[in-house]
C-alpha cells in the first residue's frame, strides 16, 4: 500500500508536433476499424449470449466499433452467484494484496493501456483527446492510487486502549454483493464504482450503460491484466429493467453503488425500501444523480474569467457532465460585456468527428439525448419568455451534432433554467443589480438538485456573503472557477437534494460506505468476581 499521499496523474495536452498525440491518432485509426466483440465477464469467464448489439461512434453513426453480448435473467443470476462464491477468498486477502491489484492496473493504465482505454472513449463516447485524457486515464488512475492511499488510512484510524485491554476496528466487507451501475458520460466514474467496493473487500455486479461499453470492456481487460481473481467484478451488459428485477430482489444484495439519473436512483431507493425484509442486511445505497450546475455572478466579477468559464463549464463534453454549466445568473451592470465576450467566444468553436483534434465539440452521445436535447431547444425557440441569443442549430445525419446553445430567458424558473438538459444548452438570467438578494433566493429554490455551483466576485465579503446563502445549492462549490473538473484528492465529489447521497467519491467517506465495522474487546485480565466494590458491608 503507499507510504505516502499519491501524486495526481499529470495531464498530457496533445498539442501539435507531441509524440503522445501521434501516438493516439495512430490507436484511434486502428480501432476504428476493428470490430471487437464484448462478452459479459462473469466468475472470470467470457461469455457470449449471441444477443447482440451494435456499438457505435455517436458522430459517426454508421461506423461500429463493437458488437456487445447482452446478458438476460440467466446471466445476471449467474454473476451474483460468481460474486458471491468468489468473495471468501478475496476479503481473505490483505489490505495490501487487494490494493496492490489495483495499484497495477493505475500503473498499467498509465504507461500501455492509455492510449487504448482514452480511443475507446472517444470513439464510444465521443470525447475529444483532451476530455478523454482526463477522464479515462487521469481520473481513473488517480481513483485507483488514491484510493488505495484511503484505504490505508482508514485502516489506522482506531479506537484508543487502556492497560490491561486492546481494542481494535475491524473493516469487515458487506455481506453479500455490491450491484454497481454506471453512467455513459465518464469511463473513470465507471471503473472507479465497482474497483472503489472491491478494494475495500467487496465482490461486485457491473452493470456499465449501454453507451459506454467499448471503454467498460477495456477497463475490465485491464483489470484482469492487473491480476484481479475471478469473480470479484463481474461485467453484464444487459438492460437496465431486467438487471434490476434480478439483483434488486436477490436476498444478499449487500449495496448499490449508482450515477445516472434522479429518476432510476428513486426507483431503486423505492425498490429496495418496498421490502426490505427480504434481505439479509440494510443494503447501503450510494448514488450520484443530477445536477443543474450554476454560476453566479456578483457585480464585481471579471468579465473575461466569467466568460472563460461559462465556456468551458456549458460546453466540454457537449455539456454531457452533470456538473456543467446548465444556468447562469448574471447582473444587469455586467451582462453587455460578457454577452459580447461569450457569444465571440462561442463562435469560434468547432464542432465535429473526435479525430480531427480541432473540435473542441464533438456529438452527443445517441438519438434519444439529441432529441431530448433538440426539444428543450425547440422550446425556447417557440416562448415569449425565452430568446435564442447564439446556436441553436443542430444535425443528426452523420452524427449526434448540436452546435452550443445560449438561451436568454426572461423569467428565471423558465423550463431550461430548471430543469436538467444533459446536453450543450446554457441559458442566462439577468438579474437587476439591486435585487441581488432575491435572485439569490431565486437560485437556491429554483432547481431540486444541489450537485455542483459557481461563484464570481472579486470583492471579499461579497464572496462570503454568497458563499453563505448558496451554502446548501451544491455538494462541490466553486469560487471564480467553472463548476466542472472535480480532481481526485482535491475535491471529492458528490451532491445532495435530489443529486445524491453526498458520499464523495474520490475520498475516504465513500470507501467507508463499503465496509461494516466489527469493534473488537481483548481483556488481557478477564475479571473472575461478579462482585464489585460497593457492594461491601459498611
Amino acid at each position: 500500500m503507499p507510504s505516502s499521499i499519491p501524486q495526481n496523474e499529470p495531464v498530457r495536452n496533445y498539442a501539435p508536433g507531441e509524440s503522445p498525440r501521434e501516438k493516439l491518432k495512430a490507436r484511434l485509426k486502428s480501432m476504428s476499424v476493428e470490430k471487437v466483440e464484448i462478452p459479459c465477464f462473469i466468475g472470470g469467464k467470457e461469455v457470449r449470449t449471441g444477443q447482440k448489439r451494435s456499438v457505435v461512434m455517436p458522430h459517426s453513426h454508421k461506423e461500429v466499433v463493437a458488437e456487445a453480448h447482452f446478458a438476460g435473467p440467466e446471466e445476471i443470476q449467474a454473476a451474483a452467484e460468481a460474486a458471491l462464491k468468489g468473495k471468501s477468498e478475496w476479503e481473505a486477502m490483505s489490505p495490501a494484496d487487494r490494493s496492490s491489484i489495483f495499484l497495477k492496473a493505475a500503473d498499467l493504465l498509465a504507461g500501455p493501456h492509455r492510449d487504448h482505454l482514452n480511443a475507446a472513449t472517444m470513439l464510444g463516447q465521443s470525447k475529444s483527446a483532451y476530455q478523454a485524457e482526463i477522464d479515462s486515464a487521469c481520473e481513473l488512475i488517480d481513483f485507483l492510487r488514491f484510493n488505495a492511499y484511503f484505504y490505508q488510512q482508514i485502516q489506522e484510524i482506531q479506537p484508543l486502549s487502556v492497560p490491561g485491554v486492546r481494542n481494535q476496528l475491524d473493516y469487515r466487507p458487506l455481506e453479500g454483493f455490491v450491484f454497481a451501475i454506471t453512467p455513459f458520460n465518464f469511463t473513470a466514474i465507471a471503473g472507479n464504482l465497482p474497483a472503489a467496493p472491491a478494494i475495500m473487500g467487496n465482490t461486485v455486479v457491473w452493470k456499465p450503460s449501454d453507451t459506454q461499453l467499448l471503454s467498460a470492456y477495456h477497463t475490465m481487460r485491464l483489470f484482469k491484466e492487473a491480476g484481479l481473481p475471478d469473480g470479484v467484478i463481474n461485467m453484464i451488459p444487459a438492460e437496465g429493467p431486467m438487471s434490476g428485477q434480478v439483483l434488486l430482489n436477490h436476498p444478499d444484495l449487500a449495496g448499490v453503488h449508482f450515477t445516472g439519473s434522479t429518476g432510476t436512483f428513486n426507483h431503486i431507493f423505492k425498490t429496495i425500501g418496498s421490502q426490505i425484509s427480504r434481505y439479509r442486511s440494510y443494503p447501503r445505497i450510494v448514488g450520484e444523480t443530477g445536477g443543474k450546475g450554476f454560476v453566479f455572478a456578483h457585480p464585481s466579477a471579471n468579465v473575461d474569467a466569467l466568460a472563460t468559464a461559462l465556456v468551458r463549464g456549458a460546453f466540454e463534453f457537449q455539456g454531457q457532465k452533470c456538473s456543467a454549466a446548465s444556468r447562469a445568473y448574471i447582473p444587469r451592470s455586467l451582462w453587455p460585456k460578457v454577452q459580447e465576450k461569450l457569444i465571440a467566444e462561442i463562435q469560434t468553436i468547432k464542432v465535429g468527428d473526435v479525430r480531427d483534434f480541432r473540435n473542441f465539440m464533438n456529438a452527443v452521445i445517441d438519438e434519444r439525448a439529441f432529441k431530448k436535447i433538440t426539444g428543450y431547444i425547440d422550446l425556447a425557440k417557440a416562448s415569449t419568455d425565452a430568446k435564442i441569443l447564439t446556436g441553436g442549430t443542430s444535425d443528426s445525419k452523420k452524427g449526434y451534432f448540436i452546435d452550443p446553445t445560449v438561451i436568454l430567458a426572461a423569467d428565471p424558473s423558465f423550463k431550461t433554467m430548471a430543469e436538467e438538459i444533459f446536453g450543450p444548452v446554457l441559458s442566462v438570467f439577468v438579474y437587476q443589480d439591486n435585487k441581488l438578494e432575491e435572485t439569490l433566493t431565486i437560485c437556491d429554490q429554483t432547481s431540486p438538485y444541489a450537485l455542483t455551483g459557481a461563484i464570481f466576485s472579486e470583492d471579499r465579503t461579497a464572496t462570503v456573503h454568497l458563499s453563505a446563502r448558496l451554502r446548501n445549492t451544491a455538494g462541490n462549490f466553486y469560487i471564480n472557477d467553472k463548476p466542472t473538473g472535480a480532481v481526485v484528492g482535491q475535491q471529492p465529489f458528490a451532491g445532495s437534494r435530489a443529486s445524491g447521497t453526498n458520499d464523495k467519491a474520490g475520498s475516504m467517506f465513500n470507501l467507508l460506505r463499503w465496509t461494516s465495522i466489527r469493534t473488537i474487546k481483548e481483556t488481557s485480565i478477564p475479571a473472575k468476581d461478579y462482585r464489585y466494590p460497593f457492594l461491601g458491608a459498611e
